[in-house]
């Protein structure tokens, strides 16, 4: 083994170190023999998936595909949820080419500190009736934050399409805000949709390293990306803009509106706190499958014992 492994040879190298040995031939010369001898210009492929190969993985996706007809059948909601990668708000480039007669000039450094703020997207798509909503925070991508945007939905959009619903499906990654492994996020769940709003809350998590397959990605998250691509997001109104704006042939509609607050990190949720919550482990992949159901609340009378 010598250095000349660890060398990238390109055409124009080759030349010189042909010329060394006596053969003067030019660069589109080597080219047009390389390609004769079977080499072309590769890039790496992602094809391999090492450590990520749950043993479980397959059944875990027949049985969201067996939960999703199910509550498909029944009319009951079903939402795809995940946050969207974070965006810096200001003068700067966003990947992408569009259509125009002069480009756009932004920054030259995506500097955070010359930043207006730092936009936290959180995405839920109703899966049956094809239609999006955004809700864009300035604060962290917690569990509280995640459940909170749930929740709104619910108020603001689920309540009127599905007013005699018990139950609801969420499709949802394995890590991230909404993680499988997250206290915070069962805890809020709990508390905050599912006591509050009476819903016996079934989710079904994504393997780990699957989230490409969950729906918000490839028939909402996927478009938005496309609608503002080589667009600068100088403000929240813009970015707002761009989402609402997000279109398909079958018909998508997107709703976007800012999430105030301040979502703080570190949480912590106790043992016994965990005990308390009203959690249904699937008998198909547990960890990845539960059903979080309204904990019945006693009123006890003032003086009563």
């Amino acid at each position: 083994m010598t250095e000349e492994r660890w060398t990238r040879s390109s055409l124009s190298k080759l030349k010189e170190k042909l010329a060394l040995v006596g053969h003067h031939v030019s660069e589109p010369t080597i080219s047009r023999l390389l390609k004769s001898l079977g080499y072309e210009l590769k890039s790496n492929q992602k094809q391999q998936e090492a450590g990520s190969n749950h043993a479980e993985r397959d059944l875990q996706f027949q049985y969201i595909k067996e939960k999703r007809e199910e509550f498909t059948s029944q009319g009951l909601p079903m939402i795809s949820i995940d946050g969207k990668k974070k965006e810096l708000i200001g003068n700067f480039k966003n990947a992408g080419r569009d259509w125009c007669v002069k480009a756009e000039a932004v920054n030259v450094h995506d500097f955070p500190s010359e930043a207006t703020c730092r936009a936290v997207p959180f995405g839920i798509y109703d899966v049956n009736r094809n239609e999006g909503s955004v809700y864009v925070g300035t604060s962290a991508d917690t569990p509280e934050y995640a459940v909170s945007c749930v929740v709104r939905w619910w108020d603001e959009v689920g309540r009127q399409h599905y007013p005699e619903a018990k139950q609801m499906l969420v499709l949802a990654d394995g890590g991230g805000s909404n993680s499988c492994q997250s206290r915070v996020w069962k805890q809020d769940v709990q508390t905050r949709l599912s006591d509050r709003l009476g819903l016996a809350v079934t989710i079904c998590h994504y393997p780990r390293g699957c989230s490409k397959w969950n729906p918000i990605e490839h028939r909402l998250f996927s478009y938005i990306s496309l609608n503002w691509a080589a667009h600068p997001l100088r403000s929240l109104q813009s970015m707002l803009g761009f989402i609402r704006g997000t279109t398909t042939k079958t018909g998508l509609r997107v709703k976007a509106c800012l999430q105030e607050g301040v979502y703080e990190k570190g949480r912590k949720v106790s043992d016994a706190e965990m005990k308390e919550l009203k959690i249904e482990r699937h008998a198909v992949c547990p960890k990845w499958n539960y059903t979080i159901r309204p904990r019945t609340v006693v009123v006890v009378p003032a003086g009563a014992t």
